[in-house]
């Protein structure tokens, strides 16, 4: 993988979640994985470039997260995250080291996405939840038509999944999680 040695030199990781509308799971992944990394006291600071979320379609562009989505992230000591909707960009499969699913639909549409443009690039599109550090794959589901606790489960799996990523990528990083 990417990003498995440690040293100044070396070009960072970067990181994109996609979603269906990118104002729900993407976004709290990100914020998730940004809370993670972006403090200057994280182990992966030096590890991680971008990280950025968008949706496959366009629905919510230029929109803010749904205020659930931020509800969660403050309830949990992510402060100050701020995005504006997006929809994925065919330099998106060139820019970011990972392109990461929220569900099977997302997966799929990600697929076709590349192969309907013959788009090479270095991105590994993959399922999210193939860091569930379980057994199976997860799925994100979408909270967005669900009550509250939905956002708090989507919460709890990308935070999962943020960690078991960084852990399996990073294996020579001592994680401290909050």
């Amino acid at each position: 993988m990417a990003g498995m040695t440690s040293g100044s030199d070396e070009e960072k990781i970067s990181v994109l979640f996609v979603c269906l509308g990118n104002i729900c799971r993407s976004t709290m992944a990100e914020g998730v994985f940004r809370s993670i990394v972006k403090d200057r006291s994280s182990p992966y600071y030096s590890r991680i470039g971008t990280v950025d979320s968008c949706g496959t379609g366009g629905y919510h562009t230029g929109d803010s997260p749904d205020p659930r989505t931020i509800s969660t992230l403050v309830d949990n000591g992510v402060l100050n995250y701020k995005h504006e909707a997006r929809r994925l960009r065919d330099s998106d499969f060139r820019t970011f080291d990972y392109i990461f699913a929220m569900d099977n639909n997302n997966y799929s549409d990600l697929q076709r996405w590349r192969s309907r443009k013959n788009i090479e690039g270095k991105a590994q599109v993959m399922l999210f939840g193939e860091f569930s550090g379980t057994s199976r794959k997860e799925v994100v589901e979408d909270p967005y038509y669900i009550d509250g606790d939905a956002f708090k489960k989507t919460y709890e799996q990308c935070r999962r999944f943020s960690e078991n990523f960084l852990s399996a990528t990073f294996p020579d990083v001592q994680q401290s999680t909050k």
